[in-house]
């Protein structure tokens, strides 16, 4: 009884700090970064640490994630800005610490905690988005032709309109594989949730933040190319086929926000196609930063070290930009070409093999919520550099291990596949 009464206030406890974790978020870095610290720290609070290591490597998962981690470590050996590269690495510290916490025993979880963290993260995001919504509201038309200049409107994570699109994105997904996979919600719960869905997705056209409309809609495409795959042309087939025509033109013709940020996209889309050059763009300059990492990776096949790719960027920027102003001299827009140039082509190798790791996992692949998880991942990793800031990498590690740890424990009431 003893032992029981000590296990489940220790349970409690690192529930209590996840809750921390994912407030932090929203409230405030430190608190996310104490509660990181803490974490690890009871996950070791246990009698068999060697046992917790062993299970680590053997999780292709676990230790496929933290290679994210020891490529940039590693890279320490030839990077020359020694600075620049320690402040990476503590960025990207959550990468290793935090596989190897979730290998632990001590995270034992029942199906009803484990659905409730994400039922926090969903409100959070949720009440977030409502609150980005008001400010919207309170001065519209300013923020519409705000669009017109590669503005948005205010979101929390710190005005983070990527990362927070692509919450918005992954919320929507969970908030679906809930209503639909899990039994055990009430009725008005399961309303609240169909609710909350329709609202995120509204919001994210509203939003119109590429990030997350890429990742939304390649799941929706990925969804429905499933389940006509599996002879099962039914009605949701039919609604996700609906959606993908109909939602981008009633966008189009509600939100001012969408039209104009696709206006400005085409608008910078003509200064790209001739190779010019647009002073204070957005895509165009996250471009031609993905460019300048291509050429910085193929002049250092074993990569400049992560501590030097802003040197060797802005080195090739000088060189073939010399009037780009200093505001627009970027890391290369891209999480792909971030490893390749800091560690070479087997960086990128490596890094293209620890974003296949998921979707080849026996347990694992068979679930599209699963599938579709890890493609927004991949998707926003091409376009974006979430493993470079701290929100990103927490974001990124800790919803696809928890999302990992409902599918070890059986917490999935049936495969998509049955």
């Amino acid at each position: 009884m003893w032992n029981k009464l000590r296990n489940d206030r220790k349970n409690y406890f690192i529930l209590l700090l996840i809750a921390c974790m994912i407030s932090g978020l929203f409230i405030s870095r430190a608190l996310l970064s104490a509660a990181i610290i803490v974490f690890v720290i009871a996950s070791f609070f246990h009698n068999s640490p060697a046992k917790q290591i062993k299970v680590f490597f053997s999780s292709p998962l676990l230790w496929a994630m933290s290679l994210l981690f020891f490529l940039p470590f590693i890279s320490g050996l030839w990077s020359s800005n020694l600075h620049e590269w320690s402040s990476i690495i503590r960025i990207k510290l959550p990468l290793f610490f935090l596989p190897l916490a979730f290998a632990s025993p001590v995270l034992n979880f029942s199906k009803f905690q484990w659905r409730g963290v994400f039922i926090l993260l969903i409100l959070l995001v949720t009440a977030s988005s409502l609150w980005s919504f008001a400010n919207y509201f309170t001065n519209m038309q300013a923020i519409n032709e705000g669009y017109l200049r590669a503005q948005t409107i205010r979101t929390p994570l710190e005005n983070d309109h990527v990362r927070f699109s692509l919450l918005v994105a992954v919320s929507i997904l969970i908030s679906v594989v809930f209503l639909i996979k899990f039994k055990g919600f009430l009725k008005w719960q399961k309303i609240a949730l169909a609710l909350i869905a329709l609202w995120l997705i509204v919001y994210l056209h509203l939003l119109a933040a590429r990030t997350g409309l890429l990742c939304f809609y390649a799941m929706v495409v990925v969804a429905t190319a499933w389940m006509i795959g599996k002879q099962k042309i039914g009605w949701r087939s039919l609604i996700l086929l609906s959606g993908i025509i109909i939602l981008p033109v009633l966008s189009w013709f509600i939100f001012p926000t969408f039209q104009n940020r696709v206006h400005y996209f085409l608008y910078e889309f003509s200064f790209f196609k001739n190779a010019q050059y647009l002073p204070g763009s957005n895509d165009g300059v996250r471009l031609l930063s993905i460019k300048a990492g291509w050429h910085v990776m193929k002049a250092a096949p074993a990569g400049v070290g992560f501590g030097d790719i802003m040197q060797e960027t802005g080195n090739w920027y000088h060189a073939f930009y010399p009037q780009m102003l200093d505001t627009d001299k970027i890391y290369p827009a891209s999480e792909w070409m971030i490893y390749g140039a800091g560690t070479g082509w087997i960086g990128l190798v490596l890094f293209l093999f620890a974003m296949a790791v998921p979707f080849f996992l026996s347990k694992f692949n068979c679930y599209l919520s699963w599938i579709l998880l890890n493609l927004s991942a991949v998707i926003s990793f091409m376009f974006d550099i979430g493993l470079e800031v701290q929100l990103g990498v927490f974001l990124y590690a800790f919803i696809i291990l928890w999302f990992y740890t409902g599918i070890r424990n059986g917490f999935f009431q049936q495969r998509v596949d049955k």
